[in-house]
């Protein structure tokens, strides 16, 4: 996938997160998920653009890492709406695809990076 259509992804993905804030009910409960989700569910891609022009491999790591964090942090809490049943389920189990495919994507990103640097440490 090249690192524009992943933005892409990203950016549709925080999309479809709003959504499903905006389908919470209006309760304490709601209320707090809803805060933990948009901050969570929006953050990897603005994330992700940052890692983009990284100074380094280790900073582009670094700011990789912190999208997948916030990646397992929002399928959490779309596993909470599902179970609970605060919000339509074709929503959110799609919602919750789609963070899955992502983590595995940053998973396997990172771990490629990792590699690459500790392969260039050896080298030298």
């Amino acid at each position: 996938m090249k690192p524009q259509e992943l933005e892409d992804r990203l950016i549709d993905f925080a999309v479809m997160v709003i959504g499903v804030v905006e389908a919470l009910p209006v309760s304490k409960a709601g209320n707090h998920i809803a805060g933990q989700l948009v901050r969570s569910g929006t953050s990897p891609a603005p994330n992700y653009g940052e890692a983009r022009s990284a100074e380094s491999r280790k900073d582009f790591i670094h700011k990789m890492k912190i999208s997948l964090k916030e990646l397992r942090e929002t399928v959490i809490w779309l596993k909470i709406i599902s179970r609970k049943g605060l919000a339509d389920e074709s929503s959110t189990s799609s919602s919750i695809k789609e963070c899955g495919e992502l983590i595995a994507i940053f998973i396997s990103s990172t771990r490629t990076a990792d590699s690459e640097s500790l392969s260039s440490k050896i080298k030298n």
